[in-house]
């Protein structure tokens, strides 16, 4: 910790004003004529007036704590001398001894940065320590040192805390979650909440996909836990979101297991979730991750299944179908709102599948030989990217702050005295999750954004992309049909209102598409 700012030849120049901090841990013997902060406060002048000849002053205010420990900060005359610092009424602070200032090496840090940021020396008398001086400087950065050592030393004593505890199968703390109470210190099955959580996994395992899911749970008005903190106050409740809800999803705590990292182990807690359900789960959100769900069960052939929107009611239109006679079979998609809600609430209602299918297919054909729509599609993907990036960008800026201040709160936490508490493990415990969750999606974030602009592309690749489409469409199955309309499109709007159709295109689809076209044209020659 520099302090260059401060030189000789200033001080020869200037006055330079000394305030004298005096502290005793108890109370025994103050009311003594002269006392320990007498003698200590002695002490202090006498070297303020042996450096005369340099320009220091004695202020005459009395920053004495009587009777007051030195292992924290919560001290009367203490916070009077930083805030008197903070002013700009002080140059240099004088202490009988390093330990009169603070017994905790951490605090001690946290007042040479305050010391530092505002240019304040600092004097040991018996102890010969002065950071007016370049060996006084130079032994505050070795203690400071050692006082970072002893930060890191406590943080990791709490990662391995925190990871015996789990490898244990108990549970170490963090946020409450639905289905269970925390009794103890330990998760115990909350029985009405269990009932929802197993409802939520069957429910995600039907509709195939997350937003689906989501738009079925608003609908019930259904939310993430709500619970009481020590203070009164109420946290949760808050409506899923496709984050939230993929991490209720992917938790090991509902099949009775706890995770550290990578790994899993047994829990102590009962689970909530039927093994089997659990797995089926995962092993569709691994398949709709790789594919944006374009794989999702398709069993007759709903080609805009996933992307087809209501737009007077904002939400999806799912395939269905009638039976007429034996062998007849009527396709249409229709509204979820209306679905669940009733046909009143939808001007929409349902749509002929064949027929909108078609049209969008007859669009994107028309696309291709047109170089005016080629043009307004580029101009519509290029919008569409930068639009998207603007978005990423904002997400990631909010989890760069998300992460500054879950590691100013680890630092504060790990400078507490009672740092190795349930409760502050507990907390300790709460951040890191949140931290490895927020770099998780930090990175993620970072490679679509590079995904997105490595993958901008001109009028050529969309003209040739888009040519490509009709000669190998009827070519194709089913599955491959809808696989390349969810590749090449982000959604469809259908507004029954007034029977328009507006189809958007997915900013990095095109370009995908081009090469995937070239070699279904190969393989067709």
């Amino acid at each position: 910790m520099s302090r260059a700012k401060t030189n000789d030849s200033r001080r020869a120049a200037t006055t330079l004003r000394c305030a004298i901090y005096t502290r005793k841990s108890t109370d025994e013997g103050l009311d003594r004529e002269f006392n320990s902060l007498d003698a200590q406060r002695e002490s202090g002048e006498a070297y303020i007036k042996s450096q005369a000849q340099e320009g220091w002053v004695c202020l005459p205010e009395h920053y004495n704590d009587g009777g007051f420990t030195g292992g924290n900060m919560e001290r009367p005359a203490l916070r009077r001398l930083l805030a008197d610092i903070d002013a700009g009424r002080i140059d240099i602070v004088i202490v009988y001894k390093v330990d009169r200032l603070s017994r905790s090496l951490m605090d001690f840090a946290k007042m040479m940065e305050t010391f530092d940021r505002h240019n304040v020396s600092f004097v040991s008398v018996t102890q010969q320590f002065n950071t007016t001086h370049s060996m006084g400087r130079l032994t505050l950065n070795i203690l400071l040192s050692f006082a970072q050592f002893e930060r890191e030393i406590i943080s990791e004593r709490t990662r391995d805390k925190i990871a015996a505890a789990r490898r244990k199968g108990k549970w170490s703390g963090g946020h409450p979650i639905l289905g269970y109470d925390v009794v103890d210190r330990k998760l115990v099955i909350n029985k009405a909440e269990a009932s929802r959580v197993r409802q939520i996994f069957e429910m995600y395992l039907e509709f195939q996909a997350l937003i689906p899911t989501i738009a079925e749970l608003d609908r019930r008005g259904w939310k993430t836990k709500r619970w009481t903190i020590r203070k009164g106050g109420e946290r949760g409740g808050r409506p899923f979101d496709r984050g939230r809800l993929h991490v209720f999803l992917t938790n090991v705590a509902y099949v009775g297991k706890v995770r550290y990292k990578d790994e899993v182990h047994e829990g102590e807690h009962q689970g909530i979730v039927d093994p089997d359900v659990f797995e089926r789960v995962q092993a569709l959100l691994r398949r709709n991750h790789r594919t944006g769900g374009a794989e999702a069960r398709n069993q007759f052939g709903a080609l805009l299944k996933g992307i087809l929107r209501c737009v007077a009611c904002n939400c999806s239109m799912t395939p269905a179908h009638t039976k007429k006679g034996e062998s007849r079979r009527y396709r249409y998609y229709v509204c979820l709102q209306a679905q669940k809600r009733g046909w009143k609430n939808c001007p929409s209602q349902s749509v002929p599948a064949a027929e909108i299918e078609q049209f969008v297919v007859d669009q994107i054909r028309c696309i291709g030989r047109d170089p005016g729509l080629v043009a307004a599609t580029l101009a519509q993907t290029r919008t569409e990217a930068e639009r998207r990036i603007v978005e990423l960008e904002r997400e990631a800026d909010g989890h760069e702050r998300d992460l500054e201040r879950y590691h100013a709160e680890i630092r504060g936490l790990v400078a507490e005295p009672g740092v190795g508490s349930s409760r502050i493990s507990s907390r300790l415990a709460d951040l890191q999750e949140r931290i490895r969750l927020a770099e998780q999606r930090a990175t993620e974030i970072g490679s679509e954004v590079d995904g997105l602009r490595r993958h901008m592309i001109d009028e050529d690749d969309v003209a040739q992309a888009l040519a490509a489409f009709d000669p190998v469409w009827d070519s194709l199955t089913l599955r491959e049909q809808s696989r390349l309309l969810h590749l090449l499109i982000e959604r469809v709007d259908y507004d029954g209102r007034t029977d328009d159709i507006s189809i958007t295109f997915h900013p990095t689809g095109i370009e995908t598409l081009a090469a995937e076209l070239a070699e279904k044209q190969e393989s067709v020659a």
